[in-house]
């Protein structure tokens, strides 16, 4: 790249906010839930940071702060307040800043807020200024209203789910600031539009289509003469707010192109509607669980969705123990299982006390969900204490994965039958072989996960798998959660006698 048009280093701010958050899920995100990164430790999370990097003759990355937890309930008010007050504080500081990387997620929802993402940009946008362009690099499953895109001036979303491309998504929404500010272009067009669509991530999965070809148009349009970059948002789905739909923007210098194609994408996006369809084969607990039993195929996955941490559930049900326990071929151990990872610091608690080869007996589950339903309630579990690892343990995040994965805090195996499951003190998901510690999932006939479709390292590990439709925070069923805030009509909870929507994009 040339350098800039002052002839300096352009001085860009890193920094953010990043959180899941379901409503439905009874879970409250506090500042304990987040990792907050600042200093050169932020600029340590990315490549094109690096001072030997080929940015680094053109930009001063400016550390801000970033806040990223494991997707949850709604975040507190005072957590919230908390990190807003420090990054805005922190842009005020840094001194004039001619860019800001935004990395962000986009679905995260505040107590008492309903728009949480347009709030914080709002106060963004307030302490950069008006001329500070603002990048923002989002998940493909964050909501975009109008009153958020507004306030940025570039913005982008993963291309792939599973999101194997979050950090080039990341570097994409930096390389195109800078390349924004070098040009001496200013602001470019976008037009926006929402698609009233609102569909579970595990129908959404780039792996099939319709999604694999979508989401496969965007390069190319990004690759239009006149366009800067070109995103499409499927939505989330389990918070209930006006702006949860799907979403199209297109950015560009030419705005008649940027709606051309804007409006395009998000028809076809209409157009397939009813041909999105669940990334695997699903049922309920108890027909997945005999399906697999049955199975010769090993190790056999099912993913319990309904309470998957990484999509927003609380992580703490013992539904899915109960149901597993229930099967004779399980219980008598005639066929094993391993199930990570229910949140119960308690139980972990009584395991770490009793140590390895102990009997005990514990009420597994309910930490965060008790008394929300039947589905809720603890698990009576009487067996034998097969392992304990300590604090530290493995982890998955690092510079290529995400930090707020880490840890998980202690964790007890406990078996009755063939069924081992293993207990978290923190909420905590299992993506990779690490993430089992000192088990070997390879070793059980089943690999129960709460998840929702899975992730690359346990999509490789299956020898076969199903998607159980099982009850929680992130149920898939949506018209069972309750919705009553979301703009209607919106298809699935609307269908039949749904007129044509208007798709004109706005150019903001």
């Amino acid at each position: 790249m040339t350098p800039s048009p002052t002839g300096r280093r352009l001085r860009i701010g890193v920094g953010g906010m990043a959180i899941e958050s379901s409503q439905f899920c009874p879970h409250r995100s506090t500042y304990d839930d987040f990792r907050i990164t600042r200093e050169h430790a932020l600029l340590d999370r990315y490549t094109w940071t690096r001072p030997d990097g080929d940015l680094a003759e053109l930009v001063e990355w400016v550390p801000l702060v970033h806040a990223v937890a494991v997707p949850g309930g709604p975040v507190e008010r005072a957590t919230y307040d908390r990190i807003k007050d420090e990054l805005t504080a922190r842009i005020r500081e840094s001194g004039p800043l001619d860019g800001l990387v935004y990395d962000i997620h986009g679905a995260m929802s505040v107590v008492a807020l309903a728009d949480a993402e347009a709030d914080l940009t709002d106060a963004v946008r307030a302490a950069t200024g008006p001329d500070t362009l603002i990048s923002a690099a989002m998940d493909l499953h964050g909501n975009v209203s109008r009153r958020f895109a507004e306030r940025l001036d570039l913005l982008t979303a993963h291309r792939l789910a599973p999101h194997e491309d979050a950090w080039e998504t990341r570097e994409r929404a930096a390389r195109k600031l800078v390349g924004r500010l070098v040009s001496g272009k200013g602001r470019p067009h976008r037009a926006w539009v929402q698609v009233p669509v609102l569909l579970p991530g595990e129908k959404t999965s780039t792996r099939l289509e319709p999604a694999k070809s979508l989401y496969g148009r965007l390069a190319s349009v990004e690759a239009l003469d006149g366009v800067v970059d070109a995103a499409l948002w499927v939505g989330y789905a389990w918070a209930d707010e006006e702006r949860c739909r799907a979403a199209v923007v297109v950015t560009a210098d030419d705005p008649e192109l940027a709606v051309a194609e804007t409006e395009s994408l998000a028809r076809a996006y209409w157009d397939a509607r009813r041909d999105f369809v669940f990334v695997g084969p699903t049922g309920d607990a108890d027909s997945c669980i005999a399906r697999a039993v049955a199975s010769p195929a090993r190790p056999f996955l099912i993913s319990d969705s309904g309470d998957n941490p990484t999509a927003g559930g609380a992580g703490d049900l013992g539904y899915m123990l109960g149901r597993l326990l229930a099967n004779e071929e399980l219980a008598s151990g005639r066929v094993t299982a391993l199930h990570p990872g229910i949140t119960d610091p308690k139980a972990v608690a009584v395991c770490f006390d009793a140590g390895v080869g102990a009997e005990v007996t514990l009420r597994v589950g309910g930490h965060f969900s008790a008394g929300t339903g039947p589905h809720a309630e603890p698990y009576r579990l009487t067996g034998t204490v097969t392992a304990l690892e300590g604090a530290a343990g493995p982890a998955s995040g690092g510079p290529r994965g995400n930090p707020a994965y880490e840890g998980g805090g202690r964790t007890a195996a406990v078996t009755r039958g063939g069924v081992t499951v293993v207990l978290t003190e923190r909420r905590k998901p299992f993506h990779t072989r690490a993430d089992f510690g000192a088990l070997d999932p390879l070793g059980y006939d089943l690999v129960v996960v709460k998840i929702g479709y899975l992730e690359p390292e346990l999509h490789a590990m299956a020898a076969d798998w199903l998607l159980a439709l099982t009850p929680g925070g992130v149920d898939q069923d949506l018209l069972r959660l309750g919705h009553h805030k979301v703009l209607r009509p919106l298809y699935p909870f609307d269908d039949e006698g749904f007129e044509e929507p208007d798709l004109t994009p706005v150019v903001l």
